[in-house]
């Protein structure tokens, strides 16, 4: 069963953001640029992978479309996926200042 969880923050930026995932956790950030999601972050992790980016993407309009349109309030989103729950992920995760879960799926 993989899980997809989505945590949330408008107190770090994404690039802050790594840095303090990174001081938490010890992941190494990859700095990625796409047309669809922008500049993120990207960190592989043996059982899965974190990535780091902006709510706010660009859109093909040419203004900018929300990743999560769910969470508008939201700047900057953390997304793991993962092949089984892991309960020490999410605990450090969960005690980033600033940091919100906002959702979790398995299937």
């Amino acid at each position: 069963m993989t899980e997809y969880t989505t945590y949330g923050t408008r107190t770090h930026s994404a690039s802050e953001l790594a840095q303090v995932v990174t001081s938490s956790l010890g992941l190494a950030f990859v700095e990625r640029d796409s047309d669809y999601r922008g500049v993120y972050y990207k960190a592989d992790r043996p059982d899965g992978r974190v990535e780091i980016q902006p709510n706010l993407i660009p859109g093909d309009d040419g203004e900018d479309d929300l990743y999560a349109s769910e969470h508008p309030t939201v700047g900057v989103l953390l997304l793991t996926k993962n092949s089984a729950p892991d309960p020490v992920l999410q605990a450090r995760l969960e005690s980033i200042d600033g940091l919100v879960l906002l959702d979790r799926k398995s299937w």
